[in-house]
């Protein structure tokens, strides 16, 4: 009998933008790395650097509003030029099933436009995640305050809030790295889980995940841990299991995660222990009364007796997980002026776009451990 191949047009529809500088980096760099299966764009108030990214689709966000200057640590300039062109970020997100943005948390374009972006790909009706940076230390108070901010705004317009401290980079690079080698690590933790994700929806499976089993575990989720390992060593599964589950990057570990999908792929010599050691391996910490999905594929690009585990981890505890200003109180910053609609500064904190507060921000992480 005539095996089926189903129609490329029913697999979901991913499609990932970046916004602001920082964004648009990443989109270049995932441009040049030529990822398959999902769909690229960039959205910067700035013409000149939205001119040089490599992105197949560009948006000038707030034409009239900035006449194609940046933001400049404004995130509520950032934010009007983002609601200015709401029409052509619709357009561009339309018909997508999953949606990830991106950005650099403290500047003006990315933390003011990220919100309404992810906004309006969730009303849209799609599976929305974000993978977003926060600053380093050494680049001051105020754009960590601004960080802060919105942070908060945007964990309320997405399903999952993924978040990468970029002082962590220093842990794990050598000290000879380049300034792109160190950046292309953060990139390579977006690229890597875009694409697995990718993969995991359009390969078939012995024991087979899709989009539904996706959404299920990410839908409405909050924090969000992912994660790939690879490996091909004589102990490759639980290797590449580890490798999925803990990384120099980020604090936060699968310990206590309510909902838990993964998927082992391998050649036609991966054993069922191997996928008995690899399962046992990740959810050894998680929730006894965890969701868990998990899938079994054959991937023919994978070099031979090659391993690569891919993990989605959410529903974590909030009370254990770390803090974006570890354990400092908001209110130690000095908030940033924000502007009126022709870009002056206003002081007025009854005019101020992004709110402020007492609250410590909850940092959920997005996991990729370097090679």
């Amino acid at each position: 009998m005539p095996r089926i191949k189903p129609d490329i047009e029913i697999y979901a529809k991913i499609k990932v933008i970046g916004v602001g500088g920082s964004g648009g980096n990443t989109i270049s760099r995932m441009a040049k790395s030529k990822i398959r299966g999902v769909d690229l764009a960039a959205a910067n108030t700035d013409a000149q650097d939205l001119h040089y990214c490599l992105s197949p689709v560009k948006i000038q966000l707030g034409k009239n509003l900035t006449r194609g200057l940046g933001a400049g640590m404004n995130p509520a300039l950032g934010e009007q030029a983002a609601e200015e062109s709401k029409e052509e970020i619709s357009e561009y997100l339309k018909g997508a099933d999953m949606v990830f943005v991106t950005c650099g948390l403290g500047g003006g374009t990315g933390t003011g436009a990220v919100p309404v972006v992810a906004g309006i790909a969730r009303e849209l009706g799609a599976l929305t995640i974000a993978v977003v940076t926060t600053p380093f230390s050494f680049e001051g108070a105020q754009r960590a305050k601004i960080a802060g901010s919105g942070l908060s705004r945007l964990k309320e317009k997405v399903d999952s809030l993924i978040v990468i401290q970029n002082d962590r980079v220093l842990n794990i690079v050598d000290k000879k790295a380049t300034l792109l080698k160190s950046f292309s690590i953060i990139d390579d933790i977006l690229k890597q889980g875009v694409q697995g994700i990718s993969d995991l929806i359009t390969s078939p499976g012995l024991v087979n995940v899709d989009f539904a089993d996706i959404k299920t575990i990410m839908e409405n989720s909050g924090q969000a841990l992912m994660g790939v390992g690879r490996s091909s060593n004589s102990n490759r599964a639980e290797e590449a299991a580890r490798e999925a589950i803990s990384s120099p990057l980020l604090e936060l570990s699968i310990d206590g995660a309510r909902g838990l999908l993964f998927n082992i792929a391998g050649g036609e010599d991966l054993s069922m222990v191997e996928v008995n050691q690899a399962a046992k391996a990740i959810t050894q910490s998680v929730d006894p009364e965890a969701k868990i999905i998990f899938g079994v594929t054959q991937d023919e690009k994978l070099r031979k007796g090659e391993i690569k585990i891919t993990v989605i981890a959410t529903g974590f505890n909030k009370e254990a997980q770390p803090t974006l200003f570890n354990n400092k109180k908001e209110e130690n910053f000095n908030p940033a002026p924000f502007a009126e609609k022709n870009g002056r500064n206003k002081k007025n904190n009854s005019e101020e776009i992004l709110e402020e507060g007492g609250e410590e921000w909850e940092v959920p992480a997005f996991l990729r451990r370097k090679k």
